[in-house]
């Protein structure tokens, strides 16, 4: 499903890290300034290497040497991040269509409403960020970059930010996609158990 070689050069930073897994849902593991978030804004295109190559699902990403570099939009990601950072001005149903809107209808693989009843969000479309929990924050989060039909789910330290009772709230959506949904996933996280419940496959840095 991945593979790739990243390496890049930041100030004193000097990261260069191989991976391959033909799983579907992929775990990465290291403690803070291990290089985790660059990596998954390399494979995402936020980053550009200085050397390697990043391959997903046979299709080349980036390339170095062959001068490849497909944009982020190329690469059609979906990203959910340990604050959800939604769109404070924006709310929950304008939030979760933000990707929906950007994609041709024939590329859509999940309609709004199938989305807001699988992460139970039905009660909450016209609520404002500011009055979610984090557990919501995050279901909101999830639903947004799934509605954008990605190629790849990328998810940096979705929890960390969340008490014992919101990560039992939101582990089983993260399970569910896993399970049902079938998307590809490159799940980042500095909780081991976290990744074991979660993942098919871990890479340590």
């Amino acid at each position: 499903m991945i593979d790739c070689h990243i390496s890049i050069q930041q100030g004193q930073f000097h990261l260069d890290q191989a991976f391959s897994s033909a799983h579907a849902v992929v775990g990465l593991f290291g403690a803070s300034g291990s290089g985790k978030t660059t990596i998954l804004h390399s494979i995402a295109g936020l980053i550009t290497p200085q050397s390697g190559w990043i391959k997903v699902q046979g299709q080349t990403w980036f390339d170095h040497q062959h001068k490849i570099n497909l944009s982020t939009q190329q690469r059609r990601v979906g990203l959910v991040f340990q604050d959800a950072q939604l769109f404070p001005h924006k709310n929950v149903m304008q939030n979760l269509l933000f990707g929906f809107k950007h994609i041709r209808p024939n590329q859509r693989q999940f309609e709004l409403d199938y989305m807001v009843e699988l992460l139970k969000l039905g009660h909450l479309t016209e609520r404002m960020p500011i009055k979610l929990s984090g557990g919501e924050k995050q279901r909101v989060a999830l639903g947004r970059a799934l509605l954008y039909s990605p190629h790849l789910l990328l998810m940096d330290e979705p929890l960390s930010a969340l008490d014992a009772d919101h990560k039992a709230e939101i582990i089983p959506f993260f399970q569910m996609v896993k399970n049902e949904l079938k998307i590809p996933m490159l799940y980042v996280s500095h909780d081991k158990s976290e990744l074991e419940q979660l993942t098919e496959d871990i890479w340590y840095l």
